[in-house]
């Protein structure tokens, strides 16, 4: 029955690592490494049984990393365009290889990977990886390539700032300058390439994607008339990207998620999502677009979901955070209700902060009621970051990341509330096997329940505003409803207990078909079972715990 998609993402350099000297800026023989073979059966079976339909193995594809790999006759990467030990997962190296730190054994990495794949889809879970469109690595060099594919920029003609059959920009013969980024590095690279943000000049800041070079797909930022296309004849870059997806493809790969999808322009997109589609009718692309204006834009061109991040993640976390009323959910989700099927929700990632971070919330249970809305509100896909569902801090001083409420992507570490639960399971406190059991039902509401997975949706909240007994400050009521089971959630953002009336009116009971009679409605977080009166028009009264929900089940 499951249809809607509930992604775990998991970054599989920390998620099997036990290793617990966490040393700041440790290298990988400090600190070490979890591996693909951390990945057992059981503990993917155990992933599917909550629920989840898909796994997001993030930074597999091999990247810039300070660890010496040469003896495997791999590329070693210059320090100094490289962030952190470890190096982030979005400067990729060779998209046709895999990242040999995941190795028990380097030399049979693809081998173990592909071992991974079949593990995974034997529990039961489809194989989500990153493709990262936009940039690659500054050394990016493909020792993994298939015979007769050529390297990006290998026939690159850079005496050009632009070309349609370059795969790279440069910087008009200029040297790249790294003097913002570290004084006198030794780092050479003649002509600099431009930028992976954009940057199309020599001296990239700080602040930049410095690690990265932008690619090139057809398009001239800097002529001069402004940005122009060029699409035909087809851009060298468009094929040469088209074959690592359709290389990924082939070895089982079912979605792929597309780091920065709105810097590459939408005709390649069509071009190639369409080209993946017919060879492979079952590969779905979830697209990191972060302009609203876009979005019906970027699904046209083929993508299946995308991220709404500045939406409805932005509008929960202010409500969470008490910087907005409840009422902004129903503004968010009006905004892309044409396409709200295509609208990937999360609450973390490994670009946002930790929700009980410092940052965040300092407490995960607090968030909870805006899981459930992420959760339970449409029938389109949910996310969760490993370690959201014991409550990770991210408040670790890792390295290069810092201490900044996020999970480090750039260096060798351990989570510790995953150090515990993998490794000493009673060690967790009772606070967080309490919040891992809440997403443990949350998520089985979520797959198992038919209402959730098929049912329409309708909003409480305009027959509940000016109300003296519901608060739209921290009161958010929905139904889900199909044609006999009826779903009627009422979350609590505030930090006390409410009795809340919930004002049914009389257009729901036409759209849901409800009946006028008293109901017995279960909880199905808590098993309780409550009598609830239908009435047109009229309130019905029920206790919502503070940062809680109600979750009730009826028939009519």
């Amino acid at each position: 029955m499951q249809h809607k998609l509930l992604v775990y993402q998991v970054l599989p350099r920390l998620f099997g690592n036990m290793n617990p000297t966490r040393k700041e800026s440790g290298s990988v023989a400090e600190n070490g490494c979890g591996k693909f073979s951390a990945f057992t059966l059981a503990r993917l079976k155990a992933l599917r049984s909550q629920g989840f339909s898909h796994i997001w193995y993030t930074g597999v594809l091999r990247h810039a990393t300070q660890t010496d790999y040469s003896a495997f006759r791999i590329p070693r990467q210059h320090a100094d365009v490289v962030k952190g030990k470890a190096g982030s997962p979005y400067a990729v190296v060779d998209y046709y290889d895999v990242d040999p730190d995941l190795a028990d054994d380097v030399p049979c990495r693809m081998q173990e990977w592909q071992a991974l794949i079949a593990r995974t889809h034997a529990a039961g879970l489809k194989v989500m990886i990153d493709f990262v469109p936009n940039h690659v690595a500054r050394e990016y060099q493909s020792v993994a390539k298939p015979t007769g594919i050529s390297d990006l920029g290998e026939k690159d003609d850079v005496s050009k700032h632009f070309s349609v059959q370059n795969n790279f920009y440069y910087c008009w013969g200029q040297p790249l300058n790294l003097e913002n980024i570290t004084k006198h590095s030794s780092y050479i690279e003649q002509p600099a390439k431009a930028t992976g943000n954009d940057c199309f000049h020599a001296t990239p800041q700080k602040s930049d994607w410095y690690e990265t070079i932008k690619l090139n797909y057809g398009i001239d930022y800097c002529d001069a008339g402004g940005r122009s296309e060029h699409f035909s004849p087809m851009p060298r870059t468009w094929m040469m990207m088209l074959d690592i997806l359709l290389f990924w493809a082939s070895k089982g790969i079912d979605a792929f998620r597309c780091d920065m999808a709105e810097m590459v322009p939408a005709a390649f997109w069509q071009y190639a999502t369409s080209e993946v589609k017919r060879l492979f009718p079952h590969v779905s692309f979830i697209g990191e677009v972060y302009n609203p204006s876009l979005y019906r834009l970027y699904i046209r061109s083929g993508f299946d979901y995308l991220y709404d991040k500045v939406g409805m993640y932005d509008c929960l976390r202010s409500v969470v955070r008490g910087e907005c009323d409840a009422t902004a959910i129903t503004q968010v989700w009006q905004a892309t209700d044409d396409i709200h099927t295509h609208m990937l929700y999360f609450l973390e990632n490994h670009d946002e902060q930790r929700i009980a971070s410092d940052f965040f919330t300092h407490d995960g249970q607090r968030a909870l009621p805006a899981v459930v809305v992420a959760l339970l509100l449409r029938t389109n896909p949910f996310m969760l970051y490993f370690g959201q569902e014991y409550g990770e801090r991210g408040m670790d001083k890792e390295g290069f990341s810092g201490v900044d409420g996020r999970t480090t992507i750039f260096d060798y570490w351990a989570l510790d509330t995953l150090l515990r639960a993998q490794a000493v399971p009673q060690q967790l406190t009772s606070t967080e096997l309490q919040l891992k059991k809440c997403y443990e039902k949350l998520l089985r509401i979520a797959a198992e329940e038919k209402v959730i997975q098929e049912g329409e949706f309708f909003d409480l909240m305009y027959a509940n505003l000016n109300r003296s007994d519901f608060d739209t400050h921290t009161e958010y009521a929905f139904i889900r409803h199909t044609e006999h089971d009826k779903l009627l959630v009422i979350v609590n953002f505030a930090s006390e207990d409410k009795f809340t009336g919930v004002f049914l009116p009389a257009h729901a009971f036409d759209c849901c078909r409800l009946s006028l009679c008293n109901v017995k409605a279960c909880d199905l977080l808590t098993g309780a079972v409550v009598e609830l009166p239908l009435r047109r028009d009229a309130a019905l009264y029920v206790d919502v715990p503070a940062f809680g929900m109600r979750i009730l089940k009826f028939s009519v």
